[in-house]
């Protein structure tokens, strides 16, 4: 198993989607969790607070192990904040953890 960053970046406007579909995204990355493959996960305000209310988010970050580079962008594309249109763009690169160690 290795390191790969997901990279999620929010459509415009997409709050309310983000919303709906939370609950069955964070279910996918509490398993990662349980298996013990998730190193961290979480999104981005889209202001510097963090609870940003109204003005929603701008993408999410999830660092985790996968067997390869495809097997990470499979589980990244059947991601429900992609499938319902709150990402417009994701990004799935290999990562080398050195620290914590």
């Amino acid at each position: 198993m290795r390191f790969y960053v997901i990279n999620g970046e929010d459509a415009p406007n997409s709050l309310e989607k983000r919303m709906i579909a939370r609950p069955a995204h964070l279910e996918r990355i509490k398993a990662l969790q349980s298996e013990g493959r998730l190193i961290l996960a979480g999104p981005y305000p889209a202001i510097d607070n963090p609870d940003p209310g109204p003005a929603g988010f701008s993408g999410s970050l999830i660092v985790a192990e996968f067997a390869s580079l495809e097997a990470a962008q499979s589980w990244a594309e059947a991601d429900p904040y992609v499938i319902s249109g709150v990402f417009s763009k994701v990004t799935v690169k290999p990562f080398k953890k050195v620290l914590p160690n």
